[in-house]
């Protein structure tokens, strides 16, 4: 993986997955990009872990373990190892991907309290 623009990426903020996970969160792909450690500390139910520690071993396979059309959203702590992520999945087939703005960080200071903050 590497840095890069990541002003291209759309985002979405913590409220709106909020509200989709309150709707209907089998619509997205869900991803957390961050270590296992971490998603043991703090975690959203919906979201599958693919650690970006782990690139080189899901990153031959996402294409057929995941659908490249269907809108994905992508988290980490804070949103730069997602934003990462997004750019790399958008240069590799994915075309509807989207960069959780703040992470779970974000998404327990605004939205679920109970959520560790770490």
């Amino acid at each position: 993986m590497y840095s890069q623009d990541f002003s291209s990426i759309p985002e979405i903020d913590v409220e709106t997955l909020a509200a989709q996970l309150n709707d209907d969160a089998t619509r997205i792909q869900l991803l957390d990009v961050r270590e296992p450690q971490e998603v043991a500390i703090a975690s959203l139910n919906s979201f599958q872990n693919i650690p970006l520690s782990e690139f080189a071993e899901w990153s031959t396979t996402i294409g057929q373990q995941l659908d490249q059309h269907q809108e994905t959203w992508v988290m980490c702590h804070h949103g730069m190892r997602s934003a990462q992520v997004c750019v790399w999945l958008s240069q590799n087939g994915f075309t509807n991907v989207k960069n959780v703005s703040g992470g779970i960080d974000a998404y327990s200071m605004k939205v679920d309290t109970s959520i560790p903050r770490y």
